[in-house]
């Protein structure tokens, strides 16, 4: 950032006055400017034993396997954008059951949030973003090509729990260099 949203005066980056982090500050009105994480929200849509994957037409990892998901717009609520983002890359109806994930990568500024989903039909086909929609079953999925540790970490939690829609919400982060994902189980309610 080179300069103010507010006033189009530059800003330099110093820690604010009772904050500990540097910030985008604007030298003339002193606007801080915060740049926090992006969400991304999805679903891992279901059908009886198996899930629903796309693999991915576009950068980055292209024709590596994902679940549905992309950026939380403003003005929708989590559940609607993952909706969305199901129908926009896999054109397919979903009845989402619960949250099952939330996965933070603090080095890239992402959150993701999975919900578990019923796919209310089969008939999904691949949207602008996906190459081929498929479902899978546990000993079907590509798991050396899948896209994203997100959606490894949302796959495998979801099948030690043999799909079970009560298990807890699983929360995880990917941290470079640590030697395995940190995770936590917290229970709903």
């Amino acid at each position: 950032m080179n300069f103010c949203s507010n006033c189009g005066k530059p800003v330099h980056l110093l820690i604010p006055a009772g904050d500990h982090k540097q910030r985008f500050v604007c030298s003339a009105c002193n606007t801080v400017h915060y740049e926090n994480p992006r969400m991304i929200v999805g679903c891992l849509p279901r059908w009886r034993d198996k899930v629903l994957l796309c693999k991915r037409a576009n950068e980055p990892i292209s024709g590596f396997w994902t679940l549905p998901a992309g950026f939380l717009e403003n003005d929708e609520t989590a559940e609607a954008g993952a909706m969305r983002e199901t129908r926009e890359e896999a054109n397919a109806d979903v009845e989402l059951v619960r949250m099952i994930s939330l996965y933070s990568i603090p080095i890239i500024g992402q959150v993701y949030v999975f919900f578990l989903a019923d796919l209310k039909n089969l008939n999904f086909h691949p949207g602008v973003e996906t190459e081929i929609t498929a479902l899978f079953g546990r000993d079907e999925i590509p798991w050396d090509q899948l896209a994203f540790s997100s959606v490894r970490y949302t796959l495998q939690k979801y099948f030690a729990n043999e799909g079970d829609s009560s298990a807890p919400v699983f929360v995880g982060s990917y941290v470079p260099n640590s030697e395995s994902t940190e995770e936590k189980n917290w229970a709903k309610g």
